[in-house]
């Protein structure tokens, strides 16, 4: 199937220097088994709106202070360009109060430096967002990109995009009215199941809605998103921080964390509270920058 080209919409959007959109759209993707953000070295992709007619967003850094983007498909005048950058791009954020932070300890300065210009990335909606965190629960990082990537092969059609198959996010309305044993038949907990269910259904019913938790400072935002079932302390920060953008969230209760900080630093018993406190009020950039060094440590990225 072929992406329906109705109109072309090119735009340049203005970043906010140091901007690297190679190691944004890494973090944002997580594995190169991602289905739905794509990067080929030069160029990020994915397919925004209704799976079965999306519209095709590329971005691409034209200079150090400018990124070209370019939206095709049947809805293009819907989309504001600038403002689906300046969220899932992160291209108007400074990260000045995170880089005097990590200046202050040794062993994850040169990290910051060799990553300086990768900015925070959000997912496009609550929706995504939520799915990604609740997915990605107590279970590896690989584990849950080939299970997710299950999920969403199965409920978005693959659209040929210059050669490679792209697909549009799974919609909330597809998991709501997914049988249940066919979703465990893809990889997903009966909890999650459960989980997943209820968040399409709440919010359908407006009773979880993005505008309104977005308003909330962070932890009134958190408490909000923990009074769901299935969503505990460690989903809530990951929500928060990959789908509102809150650099004051660290997700602390994450053993892989742990582990990478440990193995970054080479002291096996560091504590990771005062690496956080070194870094307040824009911690959750570790978040990133630990992804980055296990990602380099694998060889599927270079810094």
């Amino acid at each position: 199937m072929v992406v329906p080209v109705v109109s072309v919409r090119e735009v340049e959007v203005p970043v906010r220097t140091p901007y690297r959109l190679d190691l944004t759209a890494v973090v944002l993707r997580r594995l190169s088994t991602n289905a739905v953000d794509t990067f080929d070295g030069t160029t990020y992709r994915r397919l925004l709106g209704a799976p079965a007619a999306p519209t095709l967003l590329a971005v691409a850094q034209v200079a150090p202070d400018a990124l070209r983007v370019r939206l095709e498909g049947p809805r293009v005048d819907d989309v504001d360009p600038a403002a689906v950058v300046r969220r899932m791009l992160g291209t108007d954020v400074s990260l000045a109060a995170f880089d005097v932070g990590a200046r202050r300890v040794p062993w994850l300065a040169p990290l910051a430096a060799a990553a300086r210009g990768v900015k925070p990335p959000r997912y496009p909606s609550l929706w995504e967002t939520v799915v990604n965190s609740v997915v990605y629960q107590q279970v590896s990082l690989h584990a849950a990109g080939a299970i997710l990537r299950r999920v969403i092969e199965h409920y978005a059609p693959a659209h040929e995009v210059g050669g490679v198959a792209l697909r549009a996010f799974v919609p909330a309305e597809a998991i709501l009215a997914a049988d249940p044993p066919d979703l465990r038949a893809l990889g997903l907990s009966i909890n999650k199941v459960v989980t997943l269910k209820g968040v399409a259904q709440a919010i359908a019913a407006g009773a979880l809605d993005e505008a309104a938790l977005a308003a909330l400072p962070t932890p009134a935002l958190l408490s909000a998103l923990v009074a769901h079932k299935g969503i505990g302390s460690w989903t809530a920060a990951v929500i928060a921080l990959r789908g509102f953008a809150r650099l004051d969230v660290f997700p602390m209760n994450d053993s892989g964390a742990v582990a990478s900080l440990r193995a970054l630093s080479g002291d096996p018993d560091l504590q990771p509270e005062p690496v956080i406190a070194a870094l307040v009020p824009q911690q959750g950039m570790l978040y990133y920058h630990l992804l980055m060094a296990r990602l380099a440590a694998r060889g599927e990225i270079t810094l």
